[in-house]
């Protein structure tokens, strides 16, 4: 049967095309990681996001052959990028992939694409249609979780997951002081909203996010994690610890913690996107790069 292509479905959120692309994720990197940037848990976080423009997901590009969907032209937060994401079986789909990113996800003209370096054909169609390389590198880390080290807490502080007595309030301040954010943070309607929506997919297992408490019942380090059963690898995505925690192990022991729960389950690694000393120090290593190409003129 010929491949077809269409766009995405515009509506937000937990549609069948969302579905669609999440499985398609699952299956091209059942057997190994193809897709280190855009693994199926980085497409649970980006389409929940506060930070994605929903109105333009119609523009996202699908392939499919027979139903199956074979190919995703995608943006993460908002046009001017690209992240092209091939069955391999369906290699010859790259140049198709790179023309409709070029056509369809500029931003005023720009464009970056996010290639996996050593993917010659993504590369020979990217070059072919006006991209250049860049110096500007994406990195994929890699933990073997036979190989996890040991952690602890402090005394007084404990783990808690979005399984228990969750607070949404202290989730909000961990990810708005550890993400960069000063002073107290909004609890206003709107802001606990988007908090809630970015832990919304029904793909989270709530015992995977986590956080940890500290003795005055301040939530001050977080860990999400991504994992279904059968796969080989849980993602890691994302983490915070408040600036005034930090230095204490409390970020290593929260993603640790994490991991180890996946490992439980069945996950025999952890994938982050990352270039951070903080990972490598806590056994991750380098694994994969990714290249940004700009569109020139």
């Amino acid at each position: 049967m010929a491949v077809t292509f269409r766009n995405y479905s515009p509506e937000p959120f937990f549609t069948e095309d969302y579905r669609k692309v999440r499985e398609f994720l699952v299956r091209i990197n059942a057997e190994r990681i193809t897709t280190p940037r855009m693994p199926w848990g980085a497409w649970e976080w980006a389409i929940t996001h506060g930070g994605l423009d929903q109105s333009k997901l119609g523009r996202i590009g699908l392939w499919e052959d027979g139903g199956k969907l074979v190919a995703v032209a995608t943006y993460e937060h908002k046009l001017g990028e690209g992240f092209l994401m091939v069955d391999e079986s369906y290699a010859h789909l790259k140049s198709d992939a790179v023309a409709y990113a070029k056509k369809a996800l500029c931003d005023d003209g720009n464009l970056r694409l996010i290639l996996l370096d050593g993917d010659y054909e993504f590369a020979r169609a990217a070059m072919s249609q006006g991209f250049r390389p860049t110096e500007r590198k994406d990195h994929a880390l890699i933990l073997d979780i036979d190989m996890l080290q040991s952690y602890k807490l402090p005394e007084g502080y404990s783990f808690i997951s979005m399984a228990n007595d969750w607070s949404w309030q202290q989730y909000n301040r961990v990810m708005w002081r550890g993400f960069g954010h000063e002073g107290k943070p909004p609890h206003d309607d709107e802001q606990m909203s988007v908090r809630k929506q970015m832990l919304s997919s029904p793909m989270i297992n709530p015992e995977l996010v986590i956080a940890v408490v500290a003795p005055d019942g301040n939530y001050v380090s977080h860990c999400g994690m991504w994992y279904q059963p059968d796969d080989f690898y849980c993602y890691v995505e994302p983490v915070a610890t408040h600036p005034d925690y930090r230095k204490m192990g409390l970020g290593k022991a929260t993603v640790l913690e994490a991991v180890r729960r996946c490992g439980k389950l069945g996950a025999t690694q952890a994938l982050v996107g990352s270039n951070q000393q903080f990972y490598f120090n806590i056994g991750f290593y380098p694994a994969h790069t990714l290249t940004h190409w700009e569109l020139k003129g």
